[in-house]
């Protein structure tokens, strides 16, 4: 059995002016979607969830 996807909500539920989230990076919509969403759809909000993040923080500590 495989191991379900996880939320990437840190539980910082705070929507910014472009409607994603400040903490988890996701948009109003896929928070919503993700309950029904299968893990196919899960990983591609993930993906745009880092992406989301590296475009708000472009500066990368090494």
């Amino acid at each position: 059995m495989t191991e379900s996807v996880q939320s990437p909500c840190i539980s910082v539920c705070l929507l910014n002016e472009d409607d994603v989230c400040t903490g988890c990076y996701r948009t109003s919509d896929e928070i919503v979607d993700w309950f029904m969403a299968d893990d196919t759809r899960k990983h591609e909000i993930i993906k745009a969830c880092a992406e989301r993040r590296d475009l708000a923080n472009p500066i990368k500590l090494l």
